[in-house]
């Protein structure tokens, strides 16, 4: 019996929105990193990537946030997911975007795995940004009032 599945797949992938509120700041911060790597080489995204097989999708965000920046101990939050048909050149890609908050003593990031960098952005001034990540971005905005 052939159990080989005939059909395309759809890549998975999540990324993670972690804001930084320092009561000193006028504007929230958010956690970007520049990527290392095409697509977008160069370009500045959020943390993310894609999901391994035996690895749950808020375990995969807390993965990535870890490798690529870094950062731990923040609690992430299933936002929304995002399924524009051309958001990846790679192939199709659904992705499953986290979110949550840190402090300024749980802010020290560093570049890491395929991150260039990682940097603190004010959500006031925002760089061009890779795949639809400006839109993810300006979602999380509206539906958490930040």
């Amino acid at each position: 019996m052939d159990f080989a599945y005939k059909y395309p797949r759809m890549l998975v992938t999540v990324d993670a929105l972690v804001f930084l509120i320092d009561s000193s700041q006028q504007f929230p911060k958010i956690l970007l990193i520049q990527r290392k790597n095409q697509p977008f080489k160069d370009s500045f995204a959020l943390p993310g990537g894609f999901v391994e097989m035996d690895e749950l999708l808020c375990n995969a965000a807390k993965r990535e946030l870890f490798e690529e920046t870094g950062l731990q101990g923040v609690e992430l939050n299933q936002l929304a997911t995002f399924d524009n048909i051309n958001r990846d050149p790679r192939d199709r890609n659904i992705c499953i975007a986290y979110y949550g908050f840190t402090t300024l003593e749980n802010s020290q990031i560093k570049g890491g795995d395929d991150a260039k960098n990682a940097v603190w952005v004010s959500l006031n001034n925002l760089p061009p940004l890779a795949f639809d990540h400006s839109e993810i971005i300006k979602f999380a905005r509206n539906k958490l009032d930040i």
